[in-house]
C-alpha cells in the first residue's frame, strides 16, 4: 500500500454540549461515526462503532469482509445496548470511512458508508464527494425534487435514511478505488458539510498544508460559520 499520513481534530462546536462524534485512525483504516440520540446516547453508539473498528487499527492486511464483518458488528452492540439500556433506545449512529484493502487486482481503496457522513476525494485540484448521503433530502434531490443549495436548509436536511443503531441491518455503502499517489481524502461527520459548501470545502484544500493543518483549518471554518453540531474531520494524504 503506498504511504500515508494523516490528520485529525474532532470539536463539540458552539451550541451542543456533548461530543457524540468519534473517529479510529488505524494502519490501513479511517473512520469517523456520527452518534444520534442525545439523551438516547448517541456518544456511547458512535463510540461502540469505533471500539469494533479500533480492533482492526493494527491489523496488517484488510480485506472487504473485514469491514463488512465490523459493520455487522457494530450494529448488534448498538442495538444490543439499546436493549439492556431502556433509557437509551432510538440511539444510533452513522459510520463512514476508508480502508486500504487486499483484492486479486491488488491494494485498492474501499470507501463505506451508512448515513450522512461523508468520504470526499481531492485530486488534480478537484473535489469529488465519494459517499452518497442516505437522507431524506439527498433522496429528493435525487429525484429532481430539490436543488442543493435547497437541501442545505429544506426542514428534513437531518433526516436521515440508514444508520446502525438498526434491528433491521442497514445496507452500507462500499465504494472500490484505485490507490492514487498524491490523492487527498476527507472523511467527515455532517458538521463540516452542514456549515459549509462544498466549495469553501475545496478552497481549504486547495492551500495544500499538510494533513493536520488542514484538518484544522477546515474545522475551524465549520465553527467561525455557526459550529451548530458536533464536527469531526480526518484527513488523509497519499504518498508514494
Amino acid at each position: 500500500m503506498l504511504t500515508v499520513s494523516t490528520g485529525a481534530r474532532t470539536d463539540v462546536g458552539r451550541v451542543r454540549r456533548l461530543n457524540e462524534d468519534s473517529y479510529v485512525i488505524g494502519r490501513r483504516l479511517w473512520m469517523v461515526a456520527d452518534g444520534m440520540g442525545g439523551h438516547a446516547a448517541g456518544d456511547v453508539a458512535s463510540q461502540l462503532i469505533a471500539e469494533r473498528f479500533d480492533r482492526l487499527r493494527d491489523a496488517p492486511t484488510l480485506r472487504r469482509g473485514d469491514i463488512e464483518t465490523a459493520l455487522r458488528e457494530a450494529n448488534t452492540a448498538v442495538v444490543g445496548y439499546g436493549i439492556s439500556h431502556p433509557v437509551a433506545q432510538g440511539l444510533g449512529s452513522t459510520v463512514t470511512g476508508l480502508a486500504g484493502i487486499s483484492t486479486d487486482a491488488g491494494e485498492r481503496w474501499l470507501v463505506f458508508n451508512v448515513g450522512d457522513s461523508r468520504v470526499y476525494s481531492w485530486l488534480g485540484g478537484e473535489l469529488t464527494r465519494v459517499t452518497v448521503d442516505h437522507s431524506e433530502v439527498e433522496e429528493l434531490i435525487a429525484a429532481g425534487a430539490l436543488t442543493p443549495d435547497e437541501g442545505r436548509v429544506h426542514p428534513l436536511r437531518n433526516v436521515i435514511t440508514r444508520s446502525l443503531g438498526s434491528r433491521l441491518v442497514p445496507e452500507p455503502d462500499y465504494v472500490e478505488r484505485p490507490q492514487v499517489p498524491g490523492e487527498r481524502f476527507v472523511v467527515c461527520s455532517d458538521g463540516l458539510n452542514s456549515e459549509l459548501t462544498d466549495v469553501q470545502i475545496a478552497a481549504i484544500m486547495a492551500q495544500d498544508a499538510d494533513p493536520q493543518s488542514t484538518a484544522d483549518a477546515l474545522v475551524a471554518a465549520a465553527l467561525d460559520a455557526g459550529g451548530h453540531d458536533n464536527v469531526t474531520v480526518v484527513v488523509l494524504q497519499i504518498g508514494d
